[in-house]
């Protein structure tokens, strides 16, 4: 393969923390000379400071915990008291109960502090919720749990505006994971990188607008907590997307395979498409001979071959320099595909398997691991990857997404993409992309086709597996926000030409110097 993953510095500024990764961050910016004190202020100005540029001034009740999340919230409460604003502290326990630089910044604060109880939400318009962050473990309770419930209903009845200091108390960071109850935030300010939480696709609502704040956290603490997880974005890999040279020719820029089904003929055709619009030099559909004729018609730039049984597909798959396939939109789960999918892998392609082409190995998915050369992409939905991997050990169905990806891609031995509303892309090594660009208007039938052709069409011009993932991934979700709402698969192609002239300049001028923006 021509690329590889990038693993130049700036790739630690997508990096998505864990808790206990968020956590050695703090300890080792503190060994480097930054004094914790100083980031809790540095934490609790930022969050005044997110507040005064969103919000008109009005009373402000912060909900301040007996940790770390709660001296953050003592310092938010002294900078907008220093400006005018009219602010009380509700806290859960006692002062004298504080510890560490909570305590610390307890004492510097002057105004009043109350007992934590929903009785003193009445006449708030903002309410600060800096009860717990993102290492809670616990279910909330006792007067906690009814004070965030109380703010959950004055937000629905009189429109209470929710500000979460690192995430809503309730949330479990690593898993996005509600323990008993949590507020819904309008903001939630983070500092440093992105938590695990921050981007799974069933609690997005529950944040609001994230926004990350630097603390005083040096950058370069990270090499040495060696986090795993990104958030996908050309950030990563904007170098890495493919461009013809000048002296380039069709034969140069890759030559991929399709393989198309004798009814659903669709399907193959989006997937070919999208690779021709990604840069992939030539592509064929090897189909049935007797659904050549709808291959046929309407893509004048597109090649044809019959290929209907796993013979004709090895033949094809051999010869006229064609050095990558996609393998399963629309060809139907029978014995006939297993075949043509295993001809596939027996000519080491590089090769992205959908759809069809992961379901007939639901009985037996240890013949697939087995059989590729670990160039191999599995673009799954929640549906197929529960068939493929629910029964194979390893793959628990009670953990996580991100974890089940993980573990399916070390067991597979193939690049694995579950695809959903924040899509898990993960190596057999256990780095895992989140990408989380996708609108929800691509839940529509035809747009993985399209993803497929998208990674295949780079594939076949030499990107490694996981960067054509993570590629093709950000460039279906950008297409499709490009043609927002009545967006249909057959829409996508035609947006593809503009993101890929951005990523292009990018690649020109190098990648941003920013983390990318999580929609």
């Amino acid at each position: 393969m021509k690329h590889e993953f990038p693993t130049l510095d700036r790739h630690y500024l997508a990096a998505v923390l864990t808790v206990s990764e968020m956590s050695a961050a703090d300890r080792a910016a503190v060994r480097a000379g930054v004094p914790g004190h100083e980031l809790m202020e540095n934490a609790g100005a930022a969050v005044a400071h997110a507040v005064r540029l969103r919000f008109p001034p009005g009373p402000v009740l912060v909900l301040c915990g007996p940790g770390n999340n709660g001296g953050d919230g003592f310092v938010a409460a002294r900078h907008l008291r220093a400006r005018g604003w009219p602010v009380t502290v509700a806290l859960s326990g006692k002062l004298e109960n504080l510890a560490g630089d909570a305590a610390f910044h307890a004492r510097r604060w002057s105004g009043p502090v109350v007992t934590l109880d929903p009785i003193h939400l009445r006449g708030a318009h903002l309410v600060i919720d800096a009860l717990f962050g993102a290492g809670l473990s616990r279910p909330l309770t006792g007067a906690v749990r009814r004070v965030v419930e109380a703010v959950n209903r004055a937000r629905r009845a009189r429109g209470l505006r929710v500000v979460a200091i690192d995430l809503p108390s309730g949330i479990a960071g690593d898993t996005g994971d509600v323990l008993g109850a949590a507020p819904v935030a309008d903001l939630t300010v983070t500092f440093f990188r992105k938590k695990t939480a921050h981007l799974i696709d069933n609690k997005k609502d529950m944040f609001g607008e994230i926004i990350v704040e630097q603390i005083g956290i040096p950058a370069g603490v990270l090499p040495g907590i060696a986090p795993s997880q990104f958030e996908n974005g050309p950030l990563l890999w904007a170098e890495e997307v493919p461009g013809p040279a000048p002296a380039d020719h069709k034969y140069r820029r890759g030559h991929l395979l399709v393989l198309g089904g004798p009814e659903m003929t669709g399907a193959a055709r989006l997937a070919a498409t999208a690779a021709r619009r990604v840069g992939a030099g030539l592509v064929t559909i090897g189909a049935p001979a007797d659904a050549l004729p709808a291959y046929r018609t309407g893509d004048p730039g597109l090649l044809t071959a019959a290929a209907g049984d796993g013979l004709a597909v090895s033949r094809l798959a051999r010869t006229r320099k064609r050095n990558a396939a996609v393998a399963g939109p629309g060809l139907g789960v029978c014995e006939t595909t297993r075949e043509r999918v295993m001809a596939i892998l027996d000519a080491r392609l590089p090769a992205v398997l959908d759809a069809d082409g992961l379901t007939v190995f639901a009985d037996a998915p240890e013949t697939l691991f087995r059989a590729h050369r670990g160039n191999l992409v599995l673009t799954p939905h929640e549906g197929e990857f529960s068939r493929l991997f629910n029964k194979v050990r390893g793959v628990l169905t009670k953990d996580s997404r991100i974890a089940r990806v993980r573990a399916a891609a070390r067991i597979s031995g193939a690049v694995v993409l579950l695809k959903g509303p924040t899509t898990v892309i993960s190596d057999p090594e256990g780095r895992v992309l989140l990408n989380c660009n996708a609108p929800a208007d691509l839940a529509t039938g035809g747009t993985g086709d399209t993803l497929s052709g998208l990674i295949g069409g780079l594939l076949a011009q030499g990107v490694s597996p996981f960067t054509a993932a993570g590629i093709g991934a950000w460039m279906h979700g950008a297409a499709a926000r490009r043609v927002g709402p009545g967006l249909i698969a057959e829409d996508l192609a035609v947006h593809l030409p503009p993101v890929l002239a951005r990523l292009r300049a990018m690649a020109r001028r190098g990648p941003p110097e920013a983390p990318p923006i999580c929609g």
